[in-house]
């Protein structure tokens, strides 16, 4: 463990995260102005932050993307990874995290974004990462520190440890007193705070919120609960040792305050960071990683840069690389390194080399994706994290604009996937289609916008088709005779079939009645041929399904008849008995698992009704106190927006799975509708 004063050695990465808007970007820009990396801190409102340099994101005013940015803070190196906090592009969060050393979770007193800070807690929780608790906007803060803490700790299973107290003045927090120094800091605007005397009046709040601290600090210190107990005063070393192993060991969530957009708070935020954050060591035992064996680094993003190529930013976990040697990766394929980058927001410079604990840019590294892990040398090595992408809950269909583009379409798809593994590309041949799918109309929406700027490739986006299928309710009966007399041989084949319904999900049936040899056998194949092309599209418009075809009588001309005179005659024969067999339309049923907070459950049972659903029950969700699983099926034709309902009615944190369950009959107006526009 590393004694307070002397950091833990090496390159750190961080992980800034938080719910959507809660300043993540924000404090990533004081940070480089506090640390000297910048100017002047800009705004993600203007677009002239160092974060979110896409113009996507600076269109949308919201990251979209994890962006990196890499300071010296008092000698020792950090790279600081800001984490979209939008529930849509979430996932990047899940992928990169257990890499970093560290979090930094920032949020704010709201108890509207409680949810997801759930949500982001308990990921981190589960991949066991270390975390600080950023309190940000304490200049617009309502609530006293007490409540605000209160407030939050729903949202961890790990107790908070406040580590700040706010000074306030007519109501404003106008600085803060440290618990583990013992010392009082008055905000300055964008610079260090000023050190101060504790306030008078403010001596006994401070020593109530320290033996706090303390106090749980000793719950896992004997000799600090003896000092404690004893009323001895501890030193203060031991207490900073004991923050530093508390945080690695995650027995608690040191919480500090500040605002960002006045950078106020940074400064001891950064001290912290670099004293009490545990190192690459921590970190490679936490994934599994031995400290010995040949150079090996982690892809955590993967970026197309147009005439840049390919480039993807790893964190190195153990040796050093070099531009030009040649890795192996954890799925086999080979690659040369093109060029080494250190990445600051938009901007890359090219270095010579890079060493254990860095994260940067590597170029061109073909053949290797996000989440592989890769090695020089000729030994392909273990894979070190098994992160699966989200179930994809929103799906657009795509078409080119200009036809010339289709080739390029899919080069295109090809390279946004790999860049957001989230995002999933389905053919869907059967309805003739090319779909998107992902995490949210946002989350399409930039794919699709990312076409065109990045790959020049312009689309039109649409609503997805339904599988609609049909299939009869009773039996009939028809003949069909197919006759063409031209020069030479013509054409003849005659067939009398009957249909009949099957059980739900029995496909198609074709059976041979015939006796007396009335249709030879070797054409009895192609009446089987025919009449399946002929159920790809019944009187509704749709392919017919769950129906038997019984060849029953038929006649033949021993020069004149062939196997394509007689799929044709099962054509004729079955277009005109599927309309006399009363055809019914089938709509595909989706079986839906709704994971929400237990608030919203009302909400969400009445948009599952309101969508043609059924409710099907409703449990809690297993180790989640306060959140429910809801099962129901619903339509596929109504799940179109359900999660934009959705996570308007949970406070942004609701999701589903679907899985395909049945075939139901679907008449009356929406049958007439889905008929009418098939025609």
């Amino acid at each position: 463990m590393a004694t307070h004063g002397r950091p833990a050695g090496g390159p750190r990465c961080i992980a800034v995260v938080g719910p959507f808007q809660s300043g993540k970007t924000t404090l990533l820009e004081a940070i480089l102005e506090r640390t000297g990396a910048i100017g002047r801190s800009g705004h993600v409102a203007e677009g002239d932050s160092v974060g979110d340099p896409s113009a996507e994101a600076r269109a949308h005013h919201m990251s979209i993307e994890p962006n990196l940015a890499t300071v010296s803070f008092l000698g020792e190196t950090m790279t600081f990874v800001d984490c979209p906090g939008s529930m849509e592009f979430m996932h990047e969060m899940r992928s990169i995290a257990p890499v970093c050393d560290a979090a930094i979770v920032v949020c704010e007193a709201d108890e509207r974004k409680i949810p997801a800070l759930e949500v982001i807690l308990r990921d981190l929780e589960e991949a066991a990462i270390p975390r600080f608790l950023f309190i940000n906007k304490i200049d617009t803060a309502v609530r006293r520190v007490r409540e605000t803490l209160a407030l939050l700790q729903q949202a961890s299973r790990t107790p908070l440890l406040l580590r700040q107290i706010p000074i306030w003045k007519d109501g404003i927090a106008v600085g803060f007193i440290d618990l583990a120094l013992e010392r009082a800091f008055i905000y300055r605007e964008h610079a260090p705070s000023e050190i101060v005397d504790i306030p008078e009046g403010e001596s006994l709040r401070e020593r109530e919120a320290r033996f706090a601290m303390l106090e749980r600090l000793a719950d896992y210190d004997d000799a600090l609960m003896e000092d404690l107990i004893s009323e001895i005063d501890p030193p203060r070393d031991l207490i900073f040792d004991d923050l530093a192993r508390e945080l690695q060991e995650q027995h608690v969530v040191p919480v500090f305050i500040g605002a960002a957009e006045r950078g106020n708070g940074v400064t001891r935020l950064l001290k912290a960071l670099r004293h009490e954050a545990p190192g690459l060591a921590a970190t490679r035992s936490r994934l599994g990683v031995s400290e010995d064996g040949p150079p090996l680094a982690q892809i955590l993003k993967t970026l197309h840069m147009g005439q840049g190529g390919k480039l993807s930013i790893g964190r190195i976990l153990r040796g050093a690389f070099h531009e030009g040697e040649t890795v192996v990766g954890s799925r086999g394929g080979e690659a040369r390194i093109g060029s080494l980058l250190q990445v600051t927001g938009g901007s890359t410079s090219r270095i010579a080399d890079a060493e254990a604990g860095e994260t940067v840019g590597f170029g061109r590294l073909e053949g290797l994706a996000t989440g592989d892990c890769f090695a020089s040398g000729r030994t392909r090595p273990e894979a070190i994290l098994s992160v699966a992408p989200p179930e994809p809950v929103y799906t657009l269909s795509l078409r080119v604009k200009d036809r010339k583009d289709d080739v390029r379409l899919s080069g295109a798809l090809t390279k946004i996937s790999e860049e957001d593994p989230s995002l999933v590309v389905d053919t869907a041949p059967e309805l003739g289609e090319i779909r998107l799918l992902g995490q949210g109309e946002m989350h399409l929406r930039v794919a699709v916008e990312r076409l065109q700027s990045r790959f020049q490739v312009g689309v039109e986006m649409a609503k997805p088709r339904i599988g609609y299928c049909e299939t009869i309710r009773a039996t009939a009966s028809a003949r069909g005779r197919h006759r063409k007399q031209t020069g030479g041989h013509g054409q003849f084949g005659d067939v009398a079939i009957a249909v009949r319904p099957l059980a739900r999900g029995e496909g198609f049936a074709f059976e041979d009645r015939i006796t007396g040899g009335v249709v030879p056998r070797q054409y009895i194949p192609s009446v089987e041929t025919g009449a399946r092309d002929a159920v790809k599209c019944g009187p509704l418009g749709f392919p017919v399904v769950d129906v038997a075809v019984t060849l029953t009588d038929g006649s033949y001309h021993t020069v004149d008849s062939s196997d394509a005179a007689f799929q044709a005659a099962a054509r004729l024969a079955l277009s005109e008995a599927l309309p006399k067999a009363k055809p019914v339309l089938l709509e595909p049923v989706m079986a839906v698992e709704i994971t929400l907070p237990t608030e919203a459950l009302s909400k969400a049972t009445g948009l599952v009704t309101s969508r043609r659903g059924q409710i099907l029950g409703y449990d809690s969700r297993p180790g989640w106190s306060g959140w429910d699983v809801l099962s129901a099926t619903i339509p596929e034709a109504e799940i179109d927006d359900l999660i934009v309902e959705l996570r308007s009615a949970t406070a942004g944190v609701g999701t589903f799975s679907t899985r395909f369950d049945h075939m139901a009959e679907l008449s009356g107006k929406p049958a007439e509708a889905v008929t009418h526009k098939a025609h």
